[in-house]
C-alpha cells in the first residue's frame, strides 16, 4: 500500500490520519492479539552506580517515549552500594511507574571461596598487559557474575516472571507499538535479543572446554532438539563465538530459574572463568539459550532499533516507515548485520531452515 504520488493526495491522506492506517497494514514480523488491559508480570532490570543517573535518565526518556508510557510496567534498579537519594531522586521522576531500588547481597559480589585471589590478581594483570578489554578489571568480572547467574535471586526480583534489560546510555531507535512481554508470554518465547555478535575470543579462552566437561557431566540436562548448531559448527568440539548481545535482553525468568541453567552456571562458577579470564554473561546466557532450548523458544526481535555504544540494529522498509525509526539501516559502521560481527545474526536465520547435513555449507 505505497503512499499515492501526488503531493496534494499526500497531504490531505496525512491530515487525516493516514499514516497510523499505514503503520497498521505494515507492521512487520509480529504476530500478537493484544488482550485489552492484560499485561504480563514483568519489569526493567538496570544495574547501575550512582554515577549512571545522567545516563539512565536518558535510557529511560528513550524506553518510556517509544513503549513505556503506554504500559507503565516497573523498574528494578540493584546496585552494590546504597544508592544514593540524588540518583532515586533523578531516577524516579522519570516515570509514572512504580520503581524499586535495592542492594546487591554482598555474596553476590564478592569473591566465592573456591576462588585463589592472589591467581586472580595475576590473571587481570596478565589480561590487562596484553590489552584485553576490560582484562584488568575486578569489578567488571564481579558484574560479569551477578549477571551470568544471581541477579535473577535479588529479592526484588522473586515477583516477576520477565524482565527486560536497560542499561545506561542505550537507545531505541523505533516505537514499539505492542507489548514483547505479551508476546513472548502468547507465543512461550523463553529468551529475546536483538543483536548477536561474535565474542572477544581472548576473553573466553577455556569456556567452551568448561562447557564440554558440563555437557558430558550432564547429558540428561540437554535436549535432543536444541539450537546447539549456532555456537557450534562442528557438533560441540569448538565455539564459534557468536553469542546474543545481553545488554539487551528480554527473558522469561523461568529460564534462569530452571535446574538446567542453576547447574549450568553453578558449574561454570565453580571453574573460575569469571575471574581467572573474563567470561561474560553474553556468552554464558546465549550458550545455555543454544544448550536448552528450541530455535522456536528464542526470538529475534528485529523490529526493535536498539542502538548499544558500539553497535545498532535498525529495522528497514515498511517497519522503518511505520515505526518511525531514527536509525539508518544502511550505516555500515553502525548497523551490526551490514558488518562481518554481525554474521552471527544471519547465521541464527539460517539454522532452522536448513538440514544439519548442509549447514557446514550454508553458515558464515
Amino acid at each position: 500500500m505505497p503512499l499515492p504520488r501526488s503531493p496534494l493526495v499526500r497531504y490531505v491522506l496525512l491530515a487525516v490520519g493516514f499514516v497510523g492506517l499505514y503503520a497498521l497494514l505494515h507492521t512487520s514480523y509480529i504476530s500478537y492479539s493484544p488482550i485489552s488491559g492484560e499485561r504480563a508480570n514483568a519489569c526493567f532490570t538496570v544495574l547501575a552506580r550512582n554515577q549512571d543517573w545522567r545516563d539512565l535518565r536518558d535510557s529511560m526518556k528513550q524506553i518510556e517515549d517509544r513503549f513505556n508510557h503506554r504500559y507503565n510496567y516497573p523498574y528494578v534498579f540493584l546496585n552494590d552500594q546504597p544508592f544514593s537519594s540524588e540518583f532515586i531522586n533523578m531516577t524516579q521522576s522519570m516515570t509514572n511507574a512504580k520503581v524499586y531500588y535495592g542492594q546487591i547481597p554482598t555474596e553476590h559480589w564478592s569473591y566465592p571461596d573456591w576462588i585463589d585471589k592472589q591467581k586472580a590478581a595475576d590473571r587481570r594483570k596478565e589480561m590487562k598487559d596484553k590489552g584485553v578489554m576490560y582484562g584488568g578489571s575486578e569489578s567488571y568480572r564481579h558484574m560479569c557474575r551477578f549477571e551470568s547467574g544471581l541477579f535473577f535471586k535479588h529479592p526484588l526480583m522473586q515477583q516477576f516472571d520477565y524482565y527486560w534489560r536497560l542499561e545506561p546510555g542505550i537507545k531505541y531507535l523505533c516505537d514499539i507499538n505492542y507489548d514483547p512481554f505479551m508476546y513472548m508470554k502468547q507465543h512461550k518465547i523463553r529468551y529475546g535479543w536483538t543483536i548477536a555478535i561474535y565474542e572477544l575470543m581472548d576473553t573466553v579462552p577455556t569456556l567452551w572446554d568448561s562447557v564440554k566437561k558440563f555437557m558430558a557431566a550432564h547429558p540428561e540436562l540437554i535436549p535432543e532438539h536444541n539450537s546447539l548448531w549456532w555456537v557450534s559448527r562442528d557438533n560441540g568440539t569448538s565455539y564459534n563465538g557468536c553469542h546474543f548481545w545481553s545488554n539487551f535482553e528480554i527473558a522469561d525468568l523461568s529460564f534462569y530459574r530452571s535446574e538446567q541453567y542453576s547447574k549450568f552456571f553453578d558449574f561454570l562458577d565453580h571453574e573460575g572463568g569469571f575471574f581467572y579470564e573474563r567470561w561474560g554473561d553474553a556468552p554464558v546466557h546465549s550458550i545455555a539459550a543454544a544448550l536448552f532450548l528450541q530455535k522456536e523458544q528464542v526470538h529475534w526481535f528485529r523490529d526493535i532499533g536498539y542502538y548499544h555504544p558500539g553497535w545498532q540494529h535498525c529495522p528497514s522498509g515498511d517497519t522503518w516507515l511505520a515505526n518511525r525509526c531514527t536509525c539508518d539501516p544502511n550505516d555500515k559502521s553502525k548497523t551490526i548485520t551490514n558488518a562481518d560481527w554481525g554474521k552471527c545474526s544471519h547465521q541464527w536465520e539460517l539454522l532452522p531452515n536448513t538440514p544439519p547435513s548442509q549447514r557446514k555449507a550454508a553458515v558464515y
